[in-house]
């Protein structure tokens, strides 16, 4: 059975958005939507996360879990899925963190969060 797919890209190869075009949709750029089998989505992701190379590339699909979706992450500037007690959250690698005086060096929270 076909699902909806969001698979996103940065800084990867016009050939990967072009083949990716194919199949899905460009949202906006970088941002691809369809409607995929299992099969063709599987097959597509193993034709971009081979080629990312220095860019990211990011696929959520439907799954059979607690949230509902499952996601995966290729290329050097990506941010890692963890597994925390059933609930996928991200770590961002540490290279993607920014120092400058723009960013607060602690999140103030409003009261009663």
């Amino acid at each position: 059975m076909a699902s909806l797919i969001v698979l996103a890209t940065t800084a990867v190869p016009d050939h990967l958005r072009g083949a990716l075009s194919r199949w899905m949709i460009e949202v906006t750029p970088g941002m691809f939507v369809g409607t995929l089998s299992a099969k063709v989505r599987d097959e597509l992701w193993n034709a971009a996360s081979s080629v990312v190379g220095d860019g990211a590339a990011v696929l959520i699909h439907p799954d059979d879990n607690e949230q509902g979706f499952s996601l995966r992450t290729a290329g050097a500037r990506r941010r890692r899925p963890v597994d925390f007690d059933g609930l996928t959250l991200v770590a961002m690698s540490p290279n993607e963190h920014h120092d400058d005086a723009s960013t607060p060096a602690e999140t103030v929270w409003p009261e009663g969060w």
